[in-house]
């Protein structure tokens, strides 16, 4: 082989190259907020009054295949939540004669409410502490949706298969 003769190198093309990935994008934390959560929501919002009785919730709660109703005043705001665990309890309390009660008697009045600018994280771990699966989003004093565990679940395994995509792309090329 001739002493001229060199092969073509990786370094060769480096002018060339262009990179999607820097070390500031791989380091760099991103959070998700709970904004983002909703964006991929319908936005529907199922409601209840505390007037209404149980049997109309339980009713909302099959039809809609949901775990929880908030519970809104004639303006529509915030009062409360129902919660599958909330009829439960009541069950338990009053065998046979649960359905006919009020939801007034039976909601959770106190109810954790976060924002949508919140960080995805810190309301998961409320939700964590709390040992509750629903909370509110607010804007000031209106309500502007509801956030489950399984809402956050479905959105972080959605970005992990974008994170893997993105991966593989990387890897083939």
């Amino acid at each position: 082989m001739p002493e001229s003769y060199r092969p073509h190198l990786r370094k060769d093309d480096s002018q060339n190259r262009t990179a999607t990935q820097s070390i500031e994008t791989n380091t760099t934390e991103q959070h998700a907020f709970v904004r983002d959560v909703l964006a991929e929501k319908d936005g529907t919002l199922h409601t209840i009054r505390p007037e209404q009785t149980l049997h109309e919730a339980v009713v909302l709660l099959r039809d809609h295949r949901i775990g929880a109703l908030l519970v809104t005043d004639v303006d529509d705001l915030l009062v409360g939540i129902l919660s599958e665990r909330d009829i439960v309890r009541k069950l338990a309390d009053a065998p046979g004669k649960t359905l006919p009660h009020k939801v007034d008697d039976v909601m959770t009045r106190t109810v954790e409410t976060c924002k949508g600018e919140d960080p995805l994280v810190t309301v998961l771990t409320r939700m964590t502490k709390g040992r509750f699966r629903h909370m509110p989003v607010v804007e000031g004093p209106k309500l502007i949706g509801l956030v489950t565990i399984g809402d956050v679940v479905q959105f972080r395994l959605n970005q992990l298969e974008f994170e893997a995509l993105q991966i593989k792309q990387l890897i083939v090329g």
